[in-house]
């Protein structure tokens, strides 16, 4: 039995999901009432210009409400391009389902998730009855649902008993409605046998590829930061103890000041090159922790950055530098393209993923393929089979948010 404290949580997760259900099933119906005036449009021949856009509005929500049921139980693989033509859209089983699915949620659904939101509503309106009754007009002095009657004060306290029931409900039924609710979109929304090892393979062809890219520019920039900045100053080192070495016997006092440059050079070449081993595996990430190296990393930063990290326990050094590498890098788009003033770094562990997320104040309008630096994100995360998703619209604020499978 779940204590009262749990309970709760489980019934405003519930309540949350039947929201987010009213949402999808509101587009579900549009979806369906799209698609039953194309075909109307069709029977005299004018709707076959508007079947690739009824299709493809039903392939969207459907792939929405994927994404949604995705978030609270197994992943819903979906995404496939929509058919374009009349004959393959009948022919198309998943269409067909889908058809079924926008028809069942978007009437039933709505009507589940309507009465769920209600129940809360109820809790509030009926429970507080006794506190205004008297301010009704007596025709409209009743419960929410319409009786008994009100007249008295005993009646309004009959009436405000009726919270408690309401209370009850929402405590012990809107999981079973949210469940209800889900339970048209898992069975129809999955895929047919078969396909979804099809998605999975071509999704870890994509991610195998976006890894060695990832893999490949890494190797390009520690080969770039050696090279122009390493390499260099140990060349200067070299010919700068060539010269004293010639310089010692004729000009002690030269060789001295030359053996100093010297030093000086190669004291640069070893910072450059602490500074490059920094970059692929820092040192506070393997002694310390993850929150410690991203606390490091937000001193560092131009921009003030609040940071609040919790991770209980450690998790894959692949993970963890995935983690921090996504930080630098959208910590560096920040101080760079934002104009923000202020950031916050949020780090937490849920279940088997590692949830980062980084909100700036800035001007706002990035775009996901819009740069180099969240390219790379995408193609880190995507790596370890995470999701990135970027909210920036225009005036800001910019929300990145990263998901990493972390293991149980």
């Amino acid at each position: 039995m779940a204590s009262r404290p749990a309970r709760l949580r489980i019934a405003l997760d519930a309540l949350e999901r039947l929201v987010g259900g009213v949402g999808t099933a509101v587009l579900a119906l549009i979806a369906l009432l799209t698609c039953v005036a194309t075909v109307a449009a069709c029977l005299i021949g004018v709707g076959l210009v508007i079947v690739p856009f009824a299709v493809r509005m039903l392939r969207v929500v459907s792939d929405r409400e994927r994404d949604r049921l995705s978030r609270t139980g197994p992943e819903l693989l979906g995404h496939l391009p929509a058919p374009t033509r009349l004959r393959d859209a009948i022919t198309d089983a998943a269409l067909r389902r889908e058809l079924a699915w926008a028809a069942v949620h978007g009437t039933a659904g709505l009507v589940v998730g309507i009465f769920a939101i209600a129940l809360p509503i109820n809790v509030l309106r009926d429970g507080s009855f006794v506190l205004w009754w008297r301010l009704l007009p007596p025709a409209d002095a009743t419960s929410s649902i319409g009786f008994p009657h009100v007249t008295d004060t005993a009646g309004a306290l009959v009436v405000s008993s009726f919270g408690l029931v309401w209370l009850v409900l929402v405590f012990y039924a809107t999981p079973l409605l949210a469940r209800l609710q889900e339970a048209p979109g898992r069975r129809l929304l999955a895929p047919a046998p078969g396909t979804d090892l099809m998605l999975r393979v071509a999704e870890l062809t994509a991610t195998r590829a976006a890894a060695l890219d990832a893999h490949a520019t890494e190797l390009r920039r520690i080969e770039r930061a050696l090279h122009d900045g390493t390499q260099n100053r140990i060349v200067a080192v070299n010919v700068l103890l060539g010269a004293a070495r010639r310089a010692v016997a004729r000009d002690p006092a030269g060789a001295d000041e030359i053996l100093e440059r010297a030093q000086g050079a190669a004291e640069a070449a070893l910072a450059d090159l602490r500074a490059v081993v920094r970059t692929i595996l820092p040192p506070v990430l393997t002694d310390r922790s993850l929150p410690d190296a991203l606390r490091s990393l937000a001193a560092t930063c131009p921009v003030p950055v609040d940071v609040d990290a919790e991770l209980p326990v450690r998790c894959a050094a692949s993970v963890e530098a995935t983690a921090y590498f996504v930080a630098a890098e959208a910590l560096t788009n920040v101080a760079k393209h934002s104009g923000a003033e202020h950031a916050t770094l949020r780090l937490r562990r849920t279940g088997n993923r590692l949830h980062l997320t980084v909100t700036d104040d800035g001007r706002g309008g990035a775009a996901a393929d819009g740069g180099s630096g969240l390219t790379g994100i995408r193609q880190r995360a995507e790596a370890h089979d995470g999701t990135v998703d970027l909210t920036s619209p225009q005036g800001g604020p910019t929300i990145l948010r990263v998901s990493i499978p972390c293991g149980s």
